[in-house]
């Protein structure tokens, strides 16, 4: 992980009760980018730390505007006209990442992961699996199991926040299906 001055750092959190740590660095200790790195939390607090698993590095870099080309229906064709279409409407495109970062021990693997969006706060969720006595040793299949848990966790996590956004909205109770 190499980092600079200004780059966000974000950690997830071993277990879905806790919080997902988010900051900034404020200074760039190694050489070339390297750790440690000095980093201004978002809780207030100031710390020197050497990234370990279920850290993510966020550049936040510029990004081409949009909104100065015109949108075109899936359906459009090249002979379309476009000359009555409405250019001052932005385009809405956001880039969302999941990180996902797995921990085995023995028999039990656990899977955390953590949705990186725009917004300050981030959803993270954790998901386990644990191989039975009479089974292969086959962590693959330990690390399918445990992050497909965590992201149904992180899911339902989501739509949770969308019903509540849309009641937050309407000012009525929203029921939001999983499909």
């Amino acid at each position: 992980m190499k980092a600079h001055q200004g780059d966000h750092i974000i950690l997830a959190a071993k277990h879905t009760d806790q919080p997902t740590r988010d900051g900034e660095v404020l200074e760039v200790r190694g050489a070339n980018g390297e750790p440690p790195y000095l980093v201004r939390w978002s809780d207030g607090h100031t710390g020197l730390m050497y990234p370990g698993p279920g850290s993510v590095l966020r550049v936040e870099a510029e990004h081409v505007h949009l909104a100065s080309v015109p949108a075109q229906s899936p359906l459009a064709s090249a002979d379309t006209d476009l000359a009555g279409a409405d250019e001052r409407t932005p385009s809405h495109v956001r880039e969302w990442q999941v990180r996902v970062s797995i921990f085995e021990s023995g028999d039990q693997t656990s899977a955390n992961v953590v949705l990186l969006t725009e917004a300050p706060t981030h959803l993270s969720a954790r998901g386990e699996s644990r191989r039975g006595t009479q089974d292969p040793a086959v962590p693959e299949i330990g690390d399918e199991v445990a992050v497909a848990r965590a992201l149904r966790h992180l899911a339902d996590q989501l739509l949770d926040t969308a019903a509540q956004d849309v009641a937050a909205v309407t000012g009525k109770r929203a029921n939001l299906r999983p499909s």
